[in-house]
C-alpha cells in the first residue's frame, strides 16, 4: 500500500513538475493576469508569449510550459485585463482594435508584462506571439524598446508594417512562421516583410508550411495542422537556442 501511494505521488510530481502558476500585476492601476511556468534547475532565459485574440487562455498556458521543459522561463503576459477573455467573434474583434488603434498602449502593456516578470532577474528575452500576439511582438520589434530582448517569433500573425513605422537596424533576429494556405494573411505580406528587412540587413527566417491555414498551430481547432505546427516548433526551439546564445 505505501509503495503504490508512493508510486502515485511520483506520477503527480511528474504531472506538475511544469506546471505554472497565474499572478496579477498592474499598469496603471488597471489589473492584469498573467501566466508563469518555471524549468527545473537554472533558466536559459526568458520567453514572453502574447496571446491571440481571446486572450490569455489555457493555449497560451500550455505552450508556456512546454517552453519551460526545454529550459526556459516562459511568462505569458496579459493585454486585455484580468477576467477579460472574449468569447464572441465581435468582442474579440473589438478587443483587438482598442490596441490596433492605440499602439502606443499596446507596446506599454508588453513592456508591463516585461517589466513584472524580469524586473529583478535580468534575463536576455526573446517574445513570441501568435496571430494577434504575433503582429504586436513586431509591434515591439519596430519600436525597439525593451531591455536585453534577443530575438521575436510570429506564428501566423500580421506582418504588414503600418504607415511611419520601421524595423531599427539593430532590431535582433525575427523568426516568421506561416501557412501556405493562409487566407486571413496573404503571401504578399510575408514577401514585402521579407524585402523590407533584407533592405535593413536584419537577420530572419521565414518558413511557409503547406496545406496550412491560419491558426495552424492551435490545438484542437479544425484550423490545426499536425506538421506544420511540429515543423515550425522543431525550428522555433533551435531559432531560439541560437538567439539566446549570441
Amino acid at each position: 500500500m505505501i509503495k503504490l501511494a508512493f508510486s502515485l505521488l511520483l506520477i503527480f510530481i511528474t504531472l506538475n513538475v511544469n506546471a505554472g502558476e497565474k499572478i496579477t500585476y498592474t499598469l496603471n492601476n488597471e489589473i492584469f493576469e498573467g501566466y508563469v511556468s518555471e524549468p527545473i534547475g537554472i533558466t536559459k532565459g526568458l520567453v514572453l508569449i502574447i496571446h491571440d485574440w481571446d486572450g490569455l487562455t489555457e493555449y497560451e498556458e500550455t505552450r508556456a510550459n512546454m517552453i519551460s521543459k526545454i529550459g526556459y522561463t516562459a511568462f505569458a503576459i496579459d493585454l486585455y485585463g484580468k477576467n477579460n477573455r472574449p468569447k464572441e467573434t465581435k468582442l474579440k474583434k473589438e478587443e483587438t482594435a482598442k490596441l490596433y488603434n492605440n499602439r502606443e498602449r499596446m507596446r506599454s502593456l508588453i513592456l508591463a508584462g516585461l517589466q513584472t516578470i524580469n524586473k529583478e532577474r535580468n534575463l536576455n528575452t526573446f517574445v513570441i506571439g501568435y496571430c494577434f500576439g504575433g503582429s504586436a511582438a513586431l509591434e515591439l520589434a519596430r519600436s525597439g524598446m525593451g531591455s536585453n530582448i534577443v530575438g521575436y517569433a510570429t506564428f501566423h500573425g500580421g506582418l504588414k508594417t503600418p504607415d511611419g513605422q520601421s524595423y531599427p537596424k539593430n532590431t535582433p533576429p525575427i523568426f516568421i512562421a506561416h501557412g501556405g494556405a493562409d487566407k486571413a494573411i496573404d503571401l504578399n505580406e510575408v514577401f514585402s516583410l521579407s524585402k523590407e528587412l533584407e533592405k535593413q540587413n536584419l537577420k530572419y527566417e521565414i518558413n511557409i508550411y503547406s496545406n496550412a491555414n491560419h491558426g495552424f498551430t492551435v490545438f484542437k481547432s479544425k484550423r490545426y495542422e499536425n506538421t506544420a505546427d511540429k515543423k515550425s516548433w522543431t525550428s522555433f526551439k533551435s531559432f531560439l537556442k541560437l538567439s539566446m546564445e549570441n
